[in-house]
């Protein structure tokens, strides 16, 4: 595996690849890698060769109340985990090279960057749509992978990659999850056993949801409801929001009756964890909902 830290360097091998008619994939992430992670490789290494990871903790996406400084950061461990994944490319800038003085240009995707996530984190979204499209420019990727996780992250790049008509496909893999549910984040390392164990509440949560609609539940202030009581069963949790919304708009819903998300997002101590749940409705023969998919 080849570790890059220059943004020519980068932008010379993307030019090289493509001109020997290869397919490559790339996979964003900020490092301290895990399983995860891992999974949008695997996915990456189906569909292209070369596979570029590029490792870049962002400044622009934290906002005022978060601490950039102290984001896990242990780039030699990281790299030996790419190696044995079979990574192609490591491209690891540094923030002056991917902002050097007297960068002055953002992105933003309105009407989806300033709701949920974004209302509560001012400027991550901004943040996050300005660093993947310099890095889709950088790497020009044939596909560029993203988790579900953050899934109002992965609709905002979408929307970006559609409205700027750019060459990447965005693929969206699956949650990956720990045997207890929790889903995979960087973040979890930061929580203490009891709060570790108390986070499960989450995938229990949406568990509850799920059942719920599968027998045939279909208004989502009910929906909700069962959400927040299961979240407030827990003592170490405290929810920031419980939302269902539209899969395509992220608008709320009052009832289900297309493909949406059930989003929640909650605090354990001094860690903020966000997860969610797929709802996927069949249009009947006559037009009505039909059947329904929910996707942990």
């Amino acid at each position: 595996m080849e570790v890059i830290h220059t943004v020519e360097w980068m932008k010379q091998v993307a030019r090289q690849v493509r001109a020997e008619g290869r397919l490559t994939g790339l996979v964003p992430t900020m490092g301290a890698l895990h399983a995860g992670h891992i999974s949008l490789i695997e996915a990456a290494r189906r569909d292209a060769s070369p596979v570029i990871v590029s490792i870049f903790v962002n400044p622009k996406q934290f906002a005022p109340s978060e601490d950039y400084t102290k984001y896990p950061r242990d780039l030699e461990a990281d790299r030996q985990k790419l190696e044995e994944a079979g990574v192609d490319f490591l491209f690891a800038p540094s923030v002056e090279e991917m902002y050097p003085t007297g960068f002055r240009t953002s992105v933003n995707v309105e009407g989806l960057a300033d709701r949920l996530e974004g209302k509560i984190r001012p400027g991550h979204f901004r943040g996050v749509a300005t660093v993947v499209l310099k890095l889709l420019e950088i790497a020009a990727p044939q596909f560029a992978y993203f988790g579900r996780k953050d899934a109002q992250q992965a609709r905002i790049i979408l929307q970006m990659a559609a409205d700027l008509a750019l060459e990447s496909e965005i693929v969206v893999c699956p949650i990956v999850r720990e045997p207890d549910g929790l889903a995979l984040s960087s973040r979890n390392r930061y929580l203490s056993p009891e709060e570790r164990q108390g986070s499960t509440v989450l995938y229990r949560a949406l568990s509850r949801a799920r059942r719920a609609i599968e027998e045939g539940e279909r208004e989502a202030m009910k929906i909700g409801a069962l959400v927040r009581k299961e979240l407030a069963d827990e003592p170490l949790a405290a929810p920031d929001y419980v939302e269902i919304v539209d899969a395509d708009s992220f608008e709320p819903i009052m009832r289900l009756t297309r493909s949406c998300l059930v989003l929640l997002a909650a605090r354990f101590g001094s860690t903020r964890l966000i997860d969610n749940m797929q709802v996927e409705i069949a249009v009947s023969p006559g037009g009505g909902a039909g059947a329904v998919t929910c996707s942990l």
